[in-house]
């Protein structure tokens, strides 16, 4: 393949705790690329807010939004003040949260050979932030719009067809929320009509289910599911459940994508007990960085990062403690490195 002269300017927010530990080793992947990129680093986080008093400052923010593309790795939680992440959504509009639920050769898996995708609406629903303290306690106001329902449904039949996926299922709780989830499931209805009467797309298969029965069925019987799409809470709540098929969060990665920006994230945390000690899985952050390229369009490049770190994962050799090795973060990452420079 012939690349471009392209120059993609990344903005890279390590975070603290194992985030620049699993940076440093998707760099060190990405670096073998025969893509050109540039990359600037910002700060985010508890260190960030150690340093300089906020958890995330303007310029990160405009760094963000001005690049092609943003790798996040993970940040530590400081009480009392904004999330990076939740505030990172916002501010460049990622309304759309992917959450691959994929399994992997070498990784010890309730289900081997899973591969299912959870759009998860990344920008109202309980998580809009609006809360306030009564005398009793306090209320938290769930929003819920006809625009982002119809977008987030929208995304969720562009990413079935793109990876070849023919059934989406909305996951609600309009028979209780009538008033939001009934919002929400008229307008995914809306927009699957639109395709259901496409000629191009006769075989999509389309159906609903209430979110407790949609977490029941990821445990007894996922095969049922190929896309599914839900509100902001329903889908945090099930994507993690979804790890948990597949290997845990060590095997999560996530793309926040909007209309313009897209930032790329593992979503285990900044596990601050074992930071420093060089052992944290790379993996969701390797594959974040996988879902970047897509995003950028390098979807060859994307398709053969995965590939070689299927072989080291298949191999299972050099791979850290938790997959049952004994090599460290930048160990692995060399071997999915070597992996990939030879294909």
């Amino acid at each position: 393949m012939e690349y471009s002269d392209i120059m993609y300017e990344i903005t890279l927010i390590p975070g603290d705790g194992i985030g620049p530990e699993v940076m440093e080793a998707a760099l060190h992947i990405l670096k073998a690329s025969d893509l050109e990129f540039k990359f600037q680093e910002a700060q985010a986080g508890n260190a960030c807010y150690q340093l300089t008093g906020t958890t995330l400052p303007d310029e990160t923010i405009e760094m963000a939004r001005n690049s092609d593309a943003t790798l996040f790795g993970a940040v530590t939680t400081v009480p009392g003040q904004k999330s990076a992440i939740i505030t990172l959504r916002r501010e460049l509009d990622l309304y759309a949260n992917l959450r691959p639920v994929k399994s992997y050769p070498g990784v010890k898996s309730i289900y081997p050979d899973l591969d299912l995708l959870i759009v998860r609406e990344n920008s109202e629903g309980l998580y809009s932030g609006v809360e306030q303290e009564t005398e009793e306690g306090a209320t938290a106001l769930r929003v819920v719009t006809r625009k982002a329902s119809e977008r987030i449904s929208q995304v969720a039949f562009k990413e079935a067809l793109k990876r070849g996926k023919t059934k989406v299922t909305a996951v609600h709780k309009a028979n209780v929320l009538k008033k939001t989830d009934g919002v929400f499931k008229n307008a995914f209805w809306k927009v699957a009509k639109e395709y259901m009467d496409m000629d191009d797309y006769p075989n999509f298969e389309v159906d609903e289910v209430y979110v407790d029965a949609a977490a029941m069925f990821l445990i007894t019987n996922p095969y049922r599911f190929q896309v599914l799409v839900t509100t902001n809470l329903f889908g945090d709540i099930l994507s993690d459940e979804g790890a948990g098929l597949v290997g845990g969060l060590g095997m999560a990665p996530s793309a926040n994508i909007g209309d313009v920006n897209g930032l790329f994230e593992p979503v285990h945390g900044s596990a601050p007990d074992i930071a420093g000690n060089g052992v944290a899985n790379p993996t969701a952050m390797i594959l974040s960085a996988s879902a970047m390229l897509h995003f950028l369009g390098e979807s060859e490049e994307a398709l053969k990062i995965e590939q070689a770190l299927m072989n080291v994962l298949k191999e299972g050799v050099f791979t850290t403690p938790d997959l049952g090795g004994k090599f460290t973060t930048m160990e692995m990452a060399q071997a999915v490195r070597e992996n990939f420079k030879k294909s």
